[in-house]
């Protein structure tokens, strides 16, 4: 396996720059405007180098710096700015809560006492396991709950299998359930995932006229269709490896234990969980939302300047509450700190500001224009199996490939191509977005899954037997709710497109 990537990596390596150019230089998609050719070379060379990951994903990402303004497709001054914006900041201000969370131990709290009160019979613990690993990973990234969660779970296992209370299926699907819930959890919110993140300001790039896609407005129709999500994979994991709902009560021993040395909350504990509480409140309450002909009215409405409030001002101003607040643990220091913060993904951030830069570019140099005019034959294709097609496909494409990487690669083309189509582009780049977080089947498709393979009680069969049924019910469900709860909350008609796409 490793070999295979490495000649992989290699054959990407120089393959990138081999194609990117020579398209760039003999390729010529838009006699008159070069500019169209030498974008797509460039998305040519970053797709090859992301899927490949010839060089690390971050440093692709960076390409458009350097390549844009060689190529005349964008200015430097324009270009830099794409790399930090309010989306960013959204990204930034909610992990460092997250930050602070891990650096007191909240988060494992929560999920101690989520397991405690669900404690009981295999299928309890196996719900447990996910309900926690699912609302952590709304709020933290995927990859640091399944950390976490694994290290409890192989406990609890363990020590179930030391008794001859559980078979190895047991654990198995404890693991896994770890790993898909991360998964599910993590796109009910607008940060719970970066591909998320990455349509919100792809979006606003393609569409500066659509409405604002708020933490709320995201949440109001991702979080519904993640609890389905959830409850279907804890179903296929019962039944493909026999959990059953009676039996002999599960000992959680070693749950009380790792929950008694925690000790009581600390003050440090208690603001953070505060600021966590208000965070999320304060996002979903930020702008108005309007159901049907319902309408919650938001807190930024006793502003003047409610329209230049932003999510990411919201969780700038609440993570900077808390590099004030002293921690009162007898040292002095705050309850965050910048050593904590330096843990920040930085390469999650230049990879976002890559797929805007790329975004971007696609406007600038017309393949945007380009794309939609070459995709208008698909216009004669209904609506939900253009939508069901591209779950499966992106699905199954992001198995292989980095979910953010693939959703900044496609999401400027399904742009185009609802333009093209005269469709309402939240039809298509939502589902698209959605299903980069619905790999299930093998170990490199998603950090949790790996996680939970590299613990060696999760065998590559297992994994690709739940994980391909997983697979096509995301497909299926994500496909539902885009034409049920999104013609509710997002205003989406099957059958036209907005005003505000009509402009692009």
């Amino acid at each position: 396996m490793m070999l295979r990537e490495q000649k992989l990596e290699r054959w990407g390596l120089w393959l990138g720059p081999v194609l990117g150019l020579g398209f760039a230089v003999f390729g010529d998609l838009d006699p008159g405007q070069p500019e169209v050719t030498l974008t797509a070379g460039v998305a040519c060379w970053m797709a090859i180098w992301w899927m490949t990951e010839a060089v690390p994903l971050a440093a692709t990402a960076l390409l458009p710096v350097v390549l844009f303004p060689l190529l005349g497709i964008m200015g430097g001054k324009e270009v830099a700015p794409l790399y930090f914006n309010h989306i960013i900041f959204l990204f930034v201000g909610g992990f460092m809560v997250a930050l602070a969370m891990q650096r007191w131990n909240l988060h494992r709290r929560i999920a101690l006492r989520l397991l405690l009160v669900f404690g009981g019979c295999p299928r309890c613990i196996l719900t447990g396991f996910m309900l926690a690993t699912a609302f952590l990973s709304m709020w933290i990234s995927n990859t640091a709950t399944t950390m976490m969660m694994v290290p409890i779970a192989m406990a609890i296992v363990t020590k179930m299998e030391d008794r001859g209370m559980a078979q190895r299926a047991f654990g198995t699907a404890v693991f896994l359930g770890v790993a898909y819930a991360a998964s599910i959890g993590g796109f009910a919110t607008l940060v719970g995932t970066p591909p998320n993140l990455s349509f919100a300001r792809i979006l606003a790039i393609h569409f500066p006229q659509a409405p604002e896609i708020s933490f709320a407005t995201w949440f109001a129709f991702a979080l519904p269709l993640s609890c389905v999500m959830l409850l279907c994979a804890w179903a296929v994991l019962c039944v493909a490896f026999g959990i059953r709902g009676r039996g002999e009560d599960i000992d959680l021993t070693a749950v009380q234990t790792q929950y008694a040395e925690l000790g009581p909350m600390s003050f440090a504990e208690k603001i953070v969980l505060a600021d966590f509480v208000l965070l999320a409140f304060f996002w979903l309450s930020r702008r108005p939302v309007q159901i049907g002909d319902w309408t919650l009215p938001g807190w930024s409405q006793l502003f003047e300047s409610a329209e230049l409030m932003t999510d990411g001002s919201v969780a700038m101003a609440m993570a900077l509450i808390l590099f004030v607040v002293p921690a009162r643990d007898g040292t002095g220091t705050r309850v965050m700190n910048w050593q904590t913060a330096g843990n920040l993904p930085w390469h999650i951030v230049l990879l976002i500001g890559g797929g805007f830069a790329l975004a971007s570019g696609f406007i600038s140099s017309g393949l945007s224009l380009w794309c939609a005019q070459q995709l208008e034959s698909l216009g004669s294709v209904h609506p939900l199996f253009l939508v069901g097609g591209l779950c499966v496909m992106m699905t199954f494409l992001t198995e292989l490939t980095s979910n953010t990487a693939t959703a900044e690669m496609f999401l400027p083309v399904l742009a185009s191509l609802a333009v093209a189509v005269h469709a309402n582009p939240l039809l298509l780049m939502i589902p698209a977005t959605l299903s980069c977080s619905c790999a299930f089947m093998l170990p490199v498709a998603t950090p949790p899954n790996a996680i939970v393979f590299g613990t060696e009680r999760v065998s590559m069969r297992d994994m690709a037997r739940a994980g391909i049924v997983l697979n096509v019910v995301g497909a299926v469900l994500i496909t539902l709710a885009i034409a049920t709860i999104g013609r509710v909350v997002l205003d989406i008609d099957l059958g036209a497109i907005p005003d505000w796409a009509k402009i692009h």
